[in-house]
């Protein structure tokens, strides 16, 4: 039996939402992917915590401030509670990268975050989005890495993945098939 909670770390843009917009300026640009809110809830049901970490260069440019973000994310929860689903944080990153911090992603910051705060070893951490500075952060933190081949990574496949992604990650084409996998306890594919 595990003595941590279980806990998975989402990316939000490509991940939970559509990332069909140069940037998620508002509430009304954000729409969930198909069967990701479902996933969340899945994910709860069988006892793991998700948070998400997530790149926010829009705040450090000035282009939305955190007010803005918060309706976002208050529009995010109220679409995860309404089939059953819920994160138990958000973590983001609002620097620019030209500020040189240590939580922007592909850097491991938010990540190792996320595990401090949560007191779950980062070994025990799945890390699951659908771009390679995700998973990169999560490799570089210790995390178990599931590259999804939604948004920005949907034209990679298992035969082709994006450049850049760590050796050892996991690919799934979807949040939902990653959250079956998980489940059922079958992680058998990685990248050499």
């Amino acid at each position: 039996m595990q003595s941590h909670p279980r806990l998975v770390v989402l990316d939000r843009d490509g991940t939970l939402n559509l990332d069909d917009k140069a940037i998620i300026a508002g509430p009304d640009d954000w729409v969930p992917v198909p069967d990701a809110l479902e996933a969340v809830a899945r994910l709860n049901q069988a006892g793991w915590r998700v948070v998400i970490a997530t790149n926010q260069s829009g705040l450090g440019r000035g282009l939305f401030d955190a007010d803005t973000m918060n309706r976002v994310h208050a529009k995010m929860n109220k679409l995860l509670a309404a089939v059953g689903a819920r994160v138990d944080a958000v973590f983001f990153c609002p620097h620019t990268r030209d500020d040189a911090c240590d939580c922007r992603k592909p850097k491991p910051g938010l990540i190792l975050k996320i595990a401090e705060r949560f007191g779950v070893p980062v070994d025990e951490i799945a890390v699951a989005g659908n771009t390679v500075r995700h998973i990169q952060a999560g490799h570089a933190a210790g995390a178990h890495t599931h590259l999804l081949l939604t948004g920005k990574c949907a034209a990679y496949s298992l035969n082709e993945p994006p450049p850049g992604l760590p050796a050892g990650a996991h690919i799934h084409a979807s949040l939902d098939e990653f959250v079956t996998h998980l489940l059922g306890g079958g992680l058998t594919t990685t990248t050499s």
